[in-house]
């Protein structure tokens, strides 16, 4: 199939190590006006995107992720869920009106949707561009510095960085999940070990083959270190201090 849609999706890999080159203005505006496009649920846009210009904002969120291509790339975005939009634009008899519903984890998830639903529209538009970009969930390492340094409101949370460059590198493909792991059809299937061992075996494979950063590994094993050790757990009072998620 000859869809160069769908080829950019399926190639995706993350960027890490990006050219020192700076996105054009024009290249950001398209960006954002894509990432505008997303769908949103209710036609909320529960969403802001701020886009990180000062190189000290840019040194102090690379110290708090622990990743300096949050200081090394064309620009950067920091995705927020945010219903303060909503809440100011009411009167206040209106907004005690409105607190049960926006302080509800139904609006956090949806505003959380919104977010991730426009993020992603923006990377799929920085790589039809030849552009590479990152995620950076290692911003809520420290959520409320983040908080502070971006003058966040209530009712407004930074969700995770985006990394956006011209790419100085070009990171093999690493494999996914097989479908029939992922896509279920009318019910969920439980009986998934056979082939979740298949694909250790396979990511195994890509880890001792790759050209850099050779290692030993499995998935089931990433899982269970990963969930072994919580970290970030002042993540959720941060979002019920910010009046969200309460109910």
């Amino acid at each position: 199939m000859n869809n160069t849609t769908i080829e950019t999706l399926q190639n995706h890999r993350s960027i890490r190590k990006f050219k020192k080159k700076q996105l054009s203005n024009n290249q950001i505006e398209e960006i954002i006006r894509s990432a505008q496009q997303a769908s949103t649920s209710s036609y909320v846009m529960a969403y802001s995107i701020i886009g990180i210009t000062k190189p000290k904002i840019k040194e102090e969120l690379s110290l708090v992720s622990g990743q300096s291509y949050v200081k090394e790339n064309g620009h950067f975005l920091v995705f927020c869920a945010d219903l303060h939009r909503v809440y100011s634009q009411a009167s206040i008899q209106d907004q005690e009106k409105m607190i049960a519903s926006l302080e509800s984890t139904e609006q956090f998830i949806v505003a959380t949707v919104d977010a991730s639903l426009a993020a992603q529209n923006a990377v799929i538009a920085a790589e039809s561009m030849g552009l590479g970009a990152c995620y950076i969930g290692s911003l809520r390492n420290n959520i409320n510095k983040v908080n502070d340094l971006l003058e966040l409101p209530d009712y407004v949370i930074p969700l995770f960085g985006l990394a956006l460059g011209y790419p100085d590198e070009e990171p093999e493909l690493k494999p996914r999940l097989p479908m029939e792991i992922i896509y279920h059809e009318n019910q969920y299937n439980t009986n998934q070990n056979g082939k979740v061992a298949e694909f250790d075996e396979k990511l195994k494979d890509y880890y001792q083959s790759r050209s850099t950063n050779k290692r030993y590994d499995t998935w089931t094993n990433q899982m269970i270190r990963k969930y072994s050790h919580p970290v970030r757990l002042d993540v959720g009072p941060f979002v019920k201090n910010k009046n969200m998620n309460r109910s």
